[in-house]
């Protein structure tokens, strides 16, 4: 499968961004869908992720209770819905694949072109 980000853009502190993953081939009913950032000169950095079949969801750190990730089987697109971005949230952000439930970004596979998020204060 692969994987496509977009959503991204410019956007003031406070305000709220949705990124789309878009697959194109087929997503297993068991992988887990995740969305990773990565700020410029840091390493990689968990956000969500969603199991494809049950939608059960686990979040990481930095954007949680910020942020909702849902999926569309119809679509074959996982999106991230943030709000309240402040400027520590700029960075490039991915979506992956994994076959576990995992924030270890070496457990993901299919790494799409991510999409540029800053936020301006």
């Amino acid at each position: 499968v692969q994987l496509q980000a977009s959503g991204g853009g410019l956007v003031q502190a406070g305000g709220s961004l949705r990124l789309s993953c878009a697959a194109s081939g087929r997503i297993f009913s068991s992988y887990v869908m995740g969305w990773f950032r990565q700020a410029q000169g840091k390493d990689r950095e968990f956000v969500v992720g969603i199991r494809w079949n049950t939608g059960s969801t686990f979040y990481g750190d930095s954007l949680k209770g910020r942020s909702t990730i849902s999926r569309d089987g119809a679509k074959n697109s996982v999106y991230l819905q943030m709000n309240s971005l402040k400027p520590e949230d700029t960075a490039v952000y991915y979506c992956a694949a994994a076959s576990t439930y995992s924030r270890d970004p070496r457990d993901y596979f299919n790494w799409g072109q991510g999409t540029q998020v800053t936020v301006s204060s």
